[in-house]
């Protein structure tokens, strides 16, 4: 029976009968099962065993359950991580020391269209069973799948430039300048083997260690917000009253702009395979679904309150000030320092266990997606220890390069994070255009297909981000590019650059090389005989 049958049986109500008990023994995992009082499972020996939940007969969807949230909480939280980057915490104090509380609505509106692309992410994870990387390696031809993961590989290194940087600035301000900035960079480099060991003890480990990391940085970020005394009343003005200023258009761009990170696309719809969930079980899907969506809810819920403290730090203290348009990664703990003294736990230190929670999670997050699009776009299975330190590898050399290069500049350290920032800018269409694309193939998902109104608003959430990225992108070469040979090099790299924009938008796979169509049809044929 093929799944375009099942497919219309499941939708019309009934259900198969002669293959119905077959299929379902041929996609039953083939490790052992746990008890059914277990609500999840964890297997020392494999690091990558998902947590297999409570199973039941019935495509219905089981009532809300407490116990259950908690056993899907984690991928959001995980996946959260990059809202909280060091390149988004400068954007933040960016934002309050030059705009002060008046980008605070974008902030909320941003965050809201980052969990759309994430809650999307997330649904094609579970609906199919694989992640975002594996789909486009099946969906894609051979040179658009390589121009993909090469896309995704190069957004991914300026990302973790800016977190070990970010990591190692941290370092540098805890041990008041004696740990040189490479050797903060080589310390963090360190963040593969840590993955390597927790791994080992299940997944639920390495998610304690995030949620370690994320209440750090709460803690700390809301110290300082606590530390400042920020104005409640321009604070929900500056949330609920939405203002834009020509001086202030550059920092909206760079708000917005930080919000979806395009390896944070892909790792998403990885993450959540962590969860055994059936894809053939249509209640199964959206209960976990209905899950996927309040965590993630949460998790962004939290990450924007962070950010939100971060903002508000910098608006109280520097807006108006001299030091608004000076004010860096790099340099923005002295200025702290300066503002609000030492006291019985100095800011200065504050701030740099905030950073250094930030850079850490987002690093190992940043390894984390690397391993998943290196292995999904280009069909690899290696250890888990190999693919690690490889993915590693690709961020750490260039991140060393910078870091002996930029130790003693600040300023040219923050016109390479511009750069990073554009780099990565530049990247975004190439992850979110495949997953709009594909989630909304009924194919690929079902009857998990977006529909119309979904579809539309995030397409138009898609072109919104990609035209501000635009605008910034060229701002930023308006500015920086000199000469009539590189400016023909930028225009002609443009023109290619819009028309693998306007392909991808345009593609249109086919239904019948559907891997969930092809993969059942070999399980039953095999059975057969």
């Amino acid at each position: 029976m093929t799944d375009e049958t099942l497919s219309r049986q499941e939708n019309n109500g009934t259900k198969p009968s002669d293959n119905d008990g077959e299929s379902k023994r041929l996609l039953a995992p083939q490790a052992s099962q746990p008890d059914s009082s277990s609500t999840y499972w964890e297997s020392p020996a494999e690091p990558r065993d998902q947590i297999l939940t409570v199973e039941d007969d019935g495509d219905f969807v089981p009532p809300f359950s407490w116990a259950k949230l908690w056993q899907f909480t984690g991928p959001g939280f995980l996946m959260s991580i990059a809202f909280l980057d060091p390149g988004n915490i400068e954007g933040d104090l960016q934002a309050g020391a030059v705009a002060g509380y008046y980008l605070l609505w974008l902030l909320l509106w941003a965050t809201l269209m980052g969990l759309l692309i994430q809650l999307l992410s997330a649904r094609i994870g579970v609906a199919t069973g694989r992640h975002l990387a594996e789909i486009c390696r099946d969906e894609y031809p051979s040179w658009t799948r390589i121009s993909l993961w090469l896309m995704a590989e190069v957004a991914l290194i300026g990302a973790d430039i800016q977190e070990v940087i970010g990591s190692a600035i941290a370092l540098q301000i805890l041990t008041r300048g004696f740990l040189p900035l490479w050797g903060g960079v080589i310390v963090t480099a360190s963040d593969c083997f840590l993955i390597s060991y927790l791994e080992n003890y299940g997944m639920r480990k390495l998610e304690a260690l995030f949620a370690v990391l994320i209440s750090t940085m709460a803690l700390s970020f809301a110290w300082m917000f606590n530390d400042a005394r920020p104005s409640g009343k321009e604070l929900f003005i500056g949330i609920l009253l939405p203002k834009l200023g020509s001086k202030t258009i550059r920092q909206a761009v760079g708000v917005v702009g930080c919000v979806i990170a395009p390896h944070n696309v892909f790792l998403h719809s990885a993450l959540v395979q962590s969860r055994k969930t059936d894809p053939k079980k249509i209640g199964k899907v959206q209960e976990a679904l209905n899950y996927y969506t309040i965590e993630s809810s949460v998790a962004l819920l939290v990450s924007f309150m962070i950010n939100l403290f971060i903002t508000t730090v910098f608006a109280k203290g520097f807006y108006g000030s001299e030091q608004a348009d000076n004010i860096g990664l790099v340099n923005a703990g002295h200025y702290l320092e300066e503002k609000y003294g030492g006291g019985l736990f100095p800011i200065l230190y504050i701030w740099g266990i905030g950073l250094l929670a930030a850079g850490q999670s987002s690093t190992i997050t940043g390894t984390y997606a690397g391993q998943y699009i290196m292995e999904g776009f280009l069909d690899l299975q290696m250890a888990q220890w190999l693919s690690a330190f490889i993915t590693r590898s690709f961020a750490i050399v260039p991140t060393m390069i910078v870091a002996l290069m930029f130790d003693t500049s600040e300023s040219s350290l923050d016109v390479l994070n511009e750069w990073l920032n554009i780099l990565q800018s530049m990247q975004i269409p190439f992850a979110i255009i495949p997953l709009l694309t594909l989630v909304s193939k009924e194919h690929l998902v079902g009857v998990f297909k977006i529909g119309p109104v979904l579809e539309k608003l995030a397409w138009t959430v898609a072109v919104l981000v990609i035209l501000i990225n635009g605008y910034l992108l060229l701002d930023f070469f308006m500015a920086e590019v000199k000469g009539f040979l590189v400016g023909f090099l930028v225009c002609a790299g443009t023109g290619f650059y819009v028309s693998f924009i306007i392909y991808l938008a345009s593609y249109r796979s086919s239904a019948s090389s559907s891997w969930s169509s092809i993969e059942l049809s070999q399980r039953v044929a095999s059975t057969e005989t």
